[in-house]
């Protein structure tokens, strides 16, 4: 099996909103803001390759499914489906993918479903052969969003998704897709039901931390995110996440990180959680099972 970090659309958004309620003081030391307090965000894939004999795609990015004002609104950069390019530039295209994972469906993560926009055209679900995986539990926040979040998904997705006919809703920590191949657990500090999706193997396997650890400066317990529903809980979930995935020797792959696809946690003496082992990016590199 082999993993490549997969680069799509990217974002800048407001570093307040991104750090919750740390202070600018706090967290321009790790990005520097532009003039407008945005920072820069990556909306990055994980690809593996012959996993359990599939290519799986563990999420989508942004994607260019946004009409130009919204794409400006929410400070998407890149017009063209940057996905598709860096996908090929792995020799893949999205026809070759056999599995979707989705830790959760915020545009952010799944925008990448959809081709690009096109005026007059109604959005379209690209991906034709996969099988969609999305957890139960967030699938339903999905279907009946709250006021808070509801500007945080794809109207038109789920049914897309539906109408495909490869939707699978997952309630437990393995698919029918994937096997025994990947395991998920559940996080609600974020969304309900944000699934959290790790490659197993028993040399130490990779997880996809999706919003739980946007990038290494969420790595720090205390920092959260404005978008977080419940920040408390978030932190919580976080500590065990990171004691578990420190213990077993799993990786962390960052979605949202501009510098820094995968890293190894680590931990002082006085129990601060960091990272080490810092990977820029991820070409073909091998993970036995």
């Amino acid at each position: 099996m082999k993993l490549w970090s997969i680069i799509g659309n990217s974002q800048r958004l407001d570093g307040g909103a991104m750090f919750g309620n740390a202070p600018k003081a706090v967290w321009q030391q790790w990005i520097a803001a532009d003039e407008s307090n945005g920072i820069p965000l990556a909306c990055r894939a994980l690809l593996a390759d012959d996993l359990d004999g599939k290519t799986v795609l563990f999420e989508t990015g942004i994607g260019a499914f946004f009409e130009p004002k919204l794409r400006q609104r929410f400070g998407v950069v890149e017009s063209n489906h940057v996905l598709l390019d860096s996908l090929a530039e792995a020799g893949f295209d999205h026809a070759d993918i056999d599995v979707v994972v989705l830790s959760h469906l915020h545009f952010d993560h799944a925008g990448g479903l959809l081709a690009a926009w096109q005026e007059g055209q109604a959005p379209s679900l690209l991906f034709p052969n996969a099988t969609f995986v999305v957890g139960a539990e967030h699938w339903q926040r999905a279907l009946h969003p709250h006021p808070r979040d509801r500007a945080s998904f794809i109207a038109e997705l789920p049914q897309l998704l539906i109408d495909s006919g490869r939707l699978e809703i997952v309630d437990g920590p393995r698919s029918k897709a994937l096997g025994d191949a990947v395991r998920f657990e559940i996080s609600n500090g974020h969304t309900p039901g944000l699934m959290l999706a790790e490659i197993v193997s028993e040399q130490g396997g990779v997880v996809f931390c999706a919003d739980l650890i946007p990038g290494r400066p969420w790595v720090h317990l205390p920092i959260t995110m404005g978008y977080d529903r419940y920040p408390e809980l978030l932190i919580d979930e976080k500590k065990a996440f990171l004691e578990d995935k420190l213990a077993r020797n799993v990786r962390l792959f960052f979605t949202h990180d501009s510098g820094c696809a995968m890293a190894s946690v680590s931990r002082d003496d006085k129990g601060r959680f960091s990272t080490t082992d810092e990977r820029a990016s991820v070409v073909a590199w091998s993970l036995a099972a």
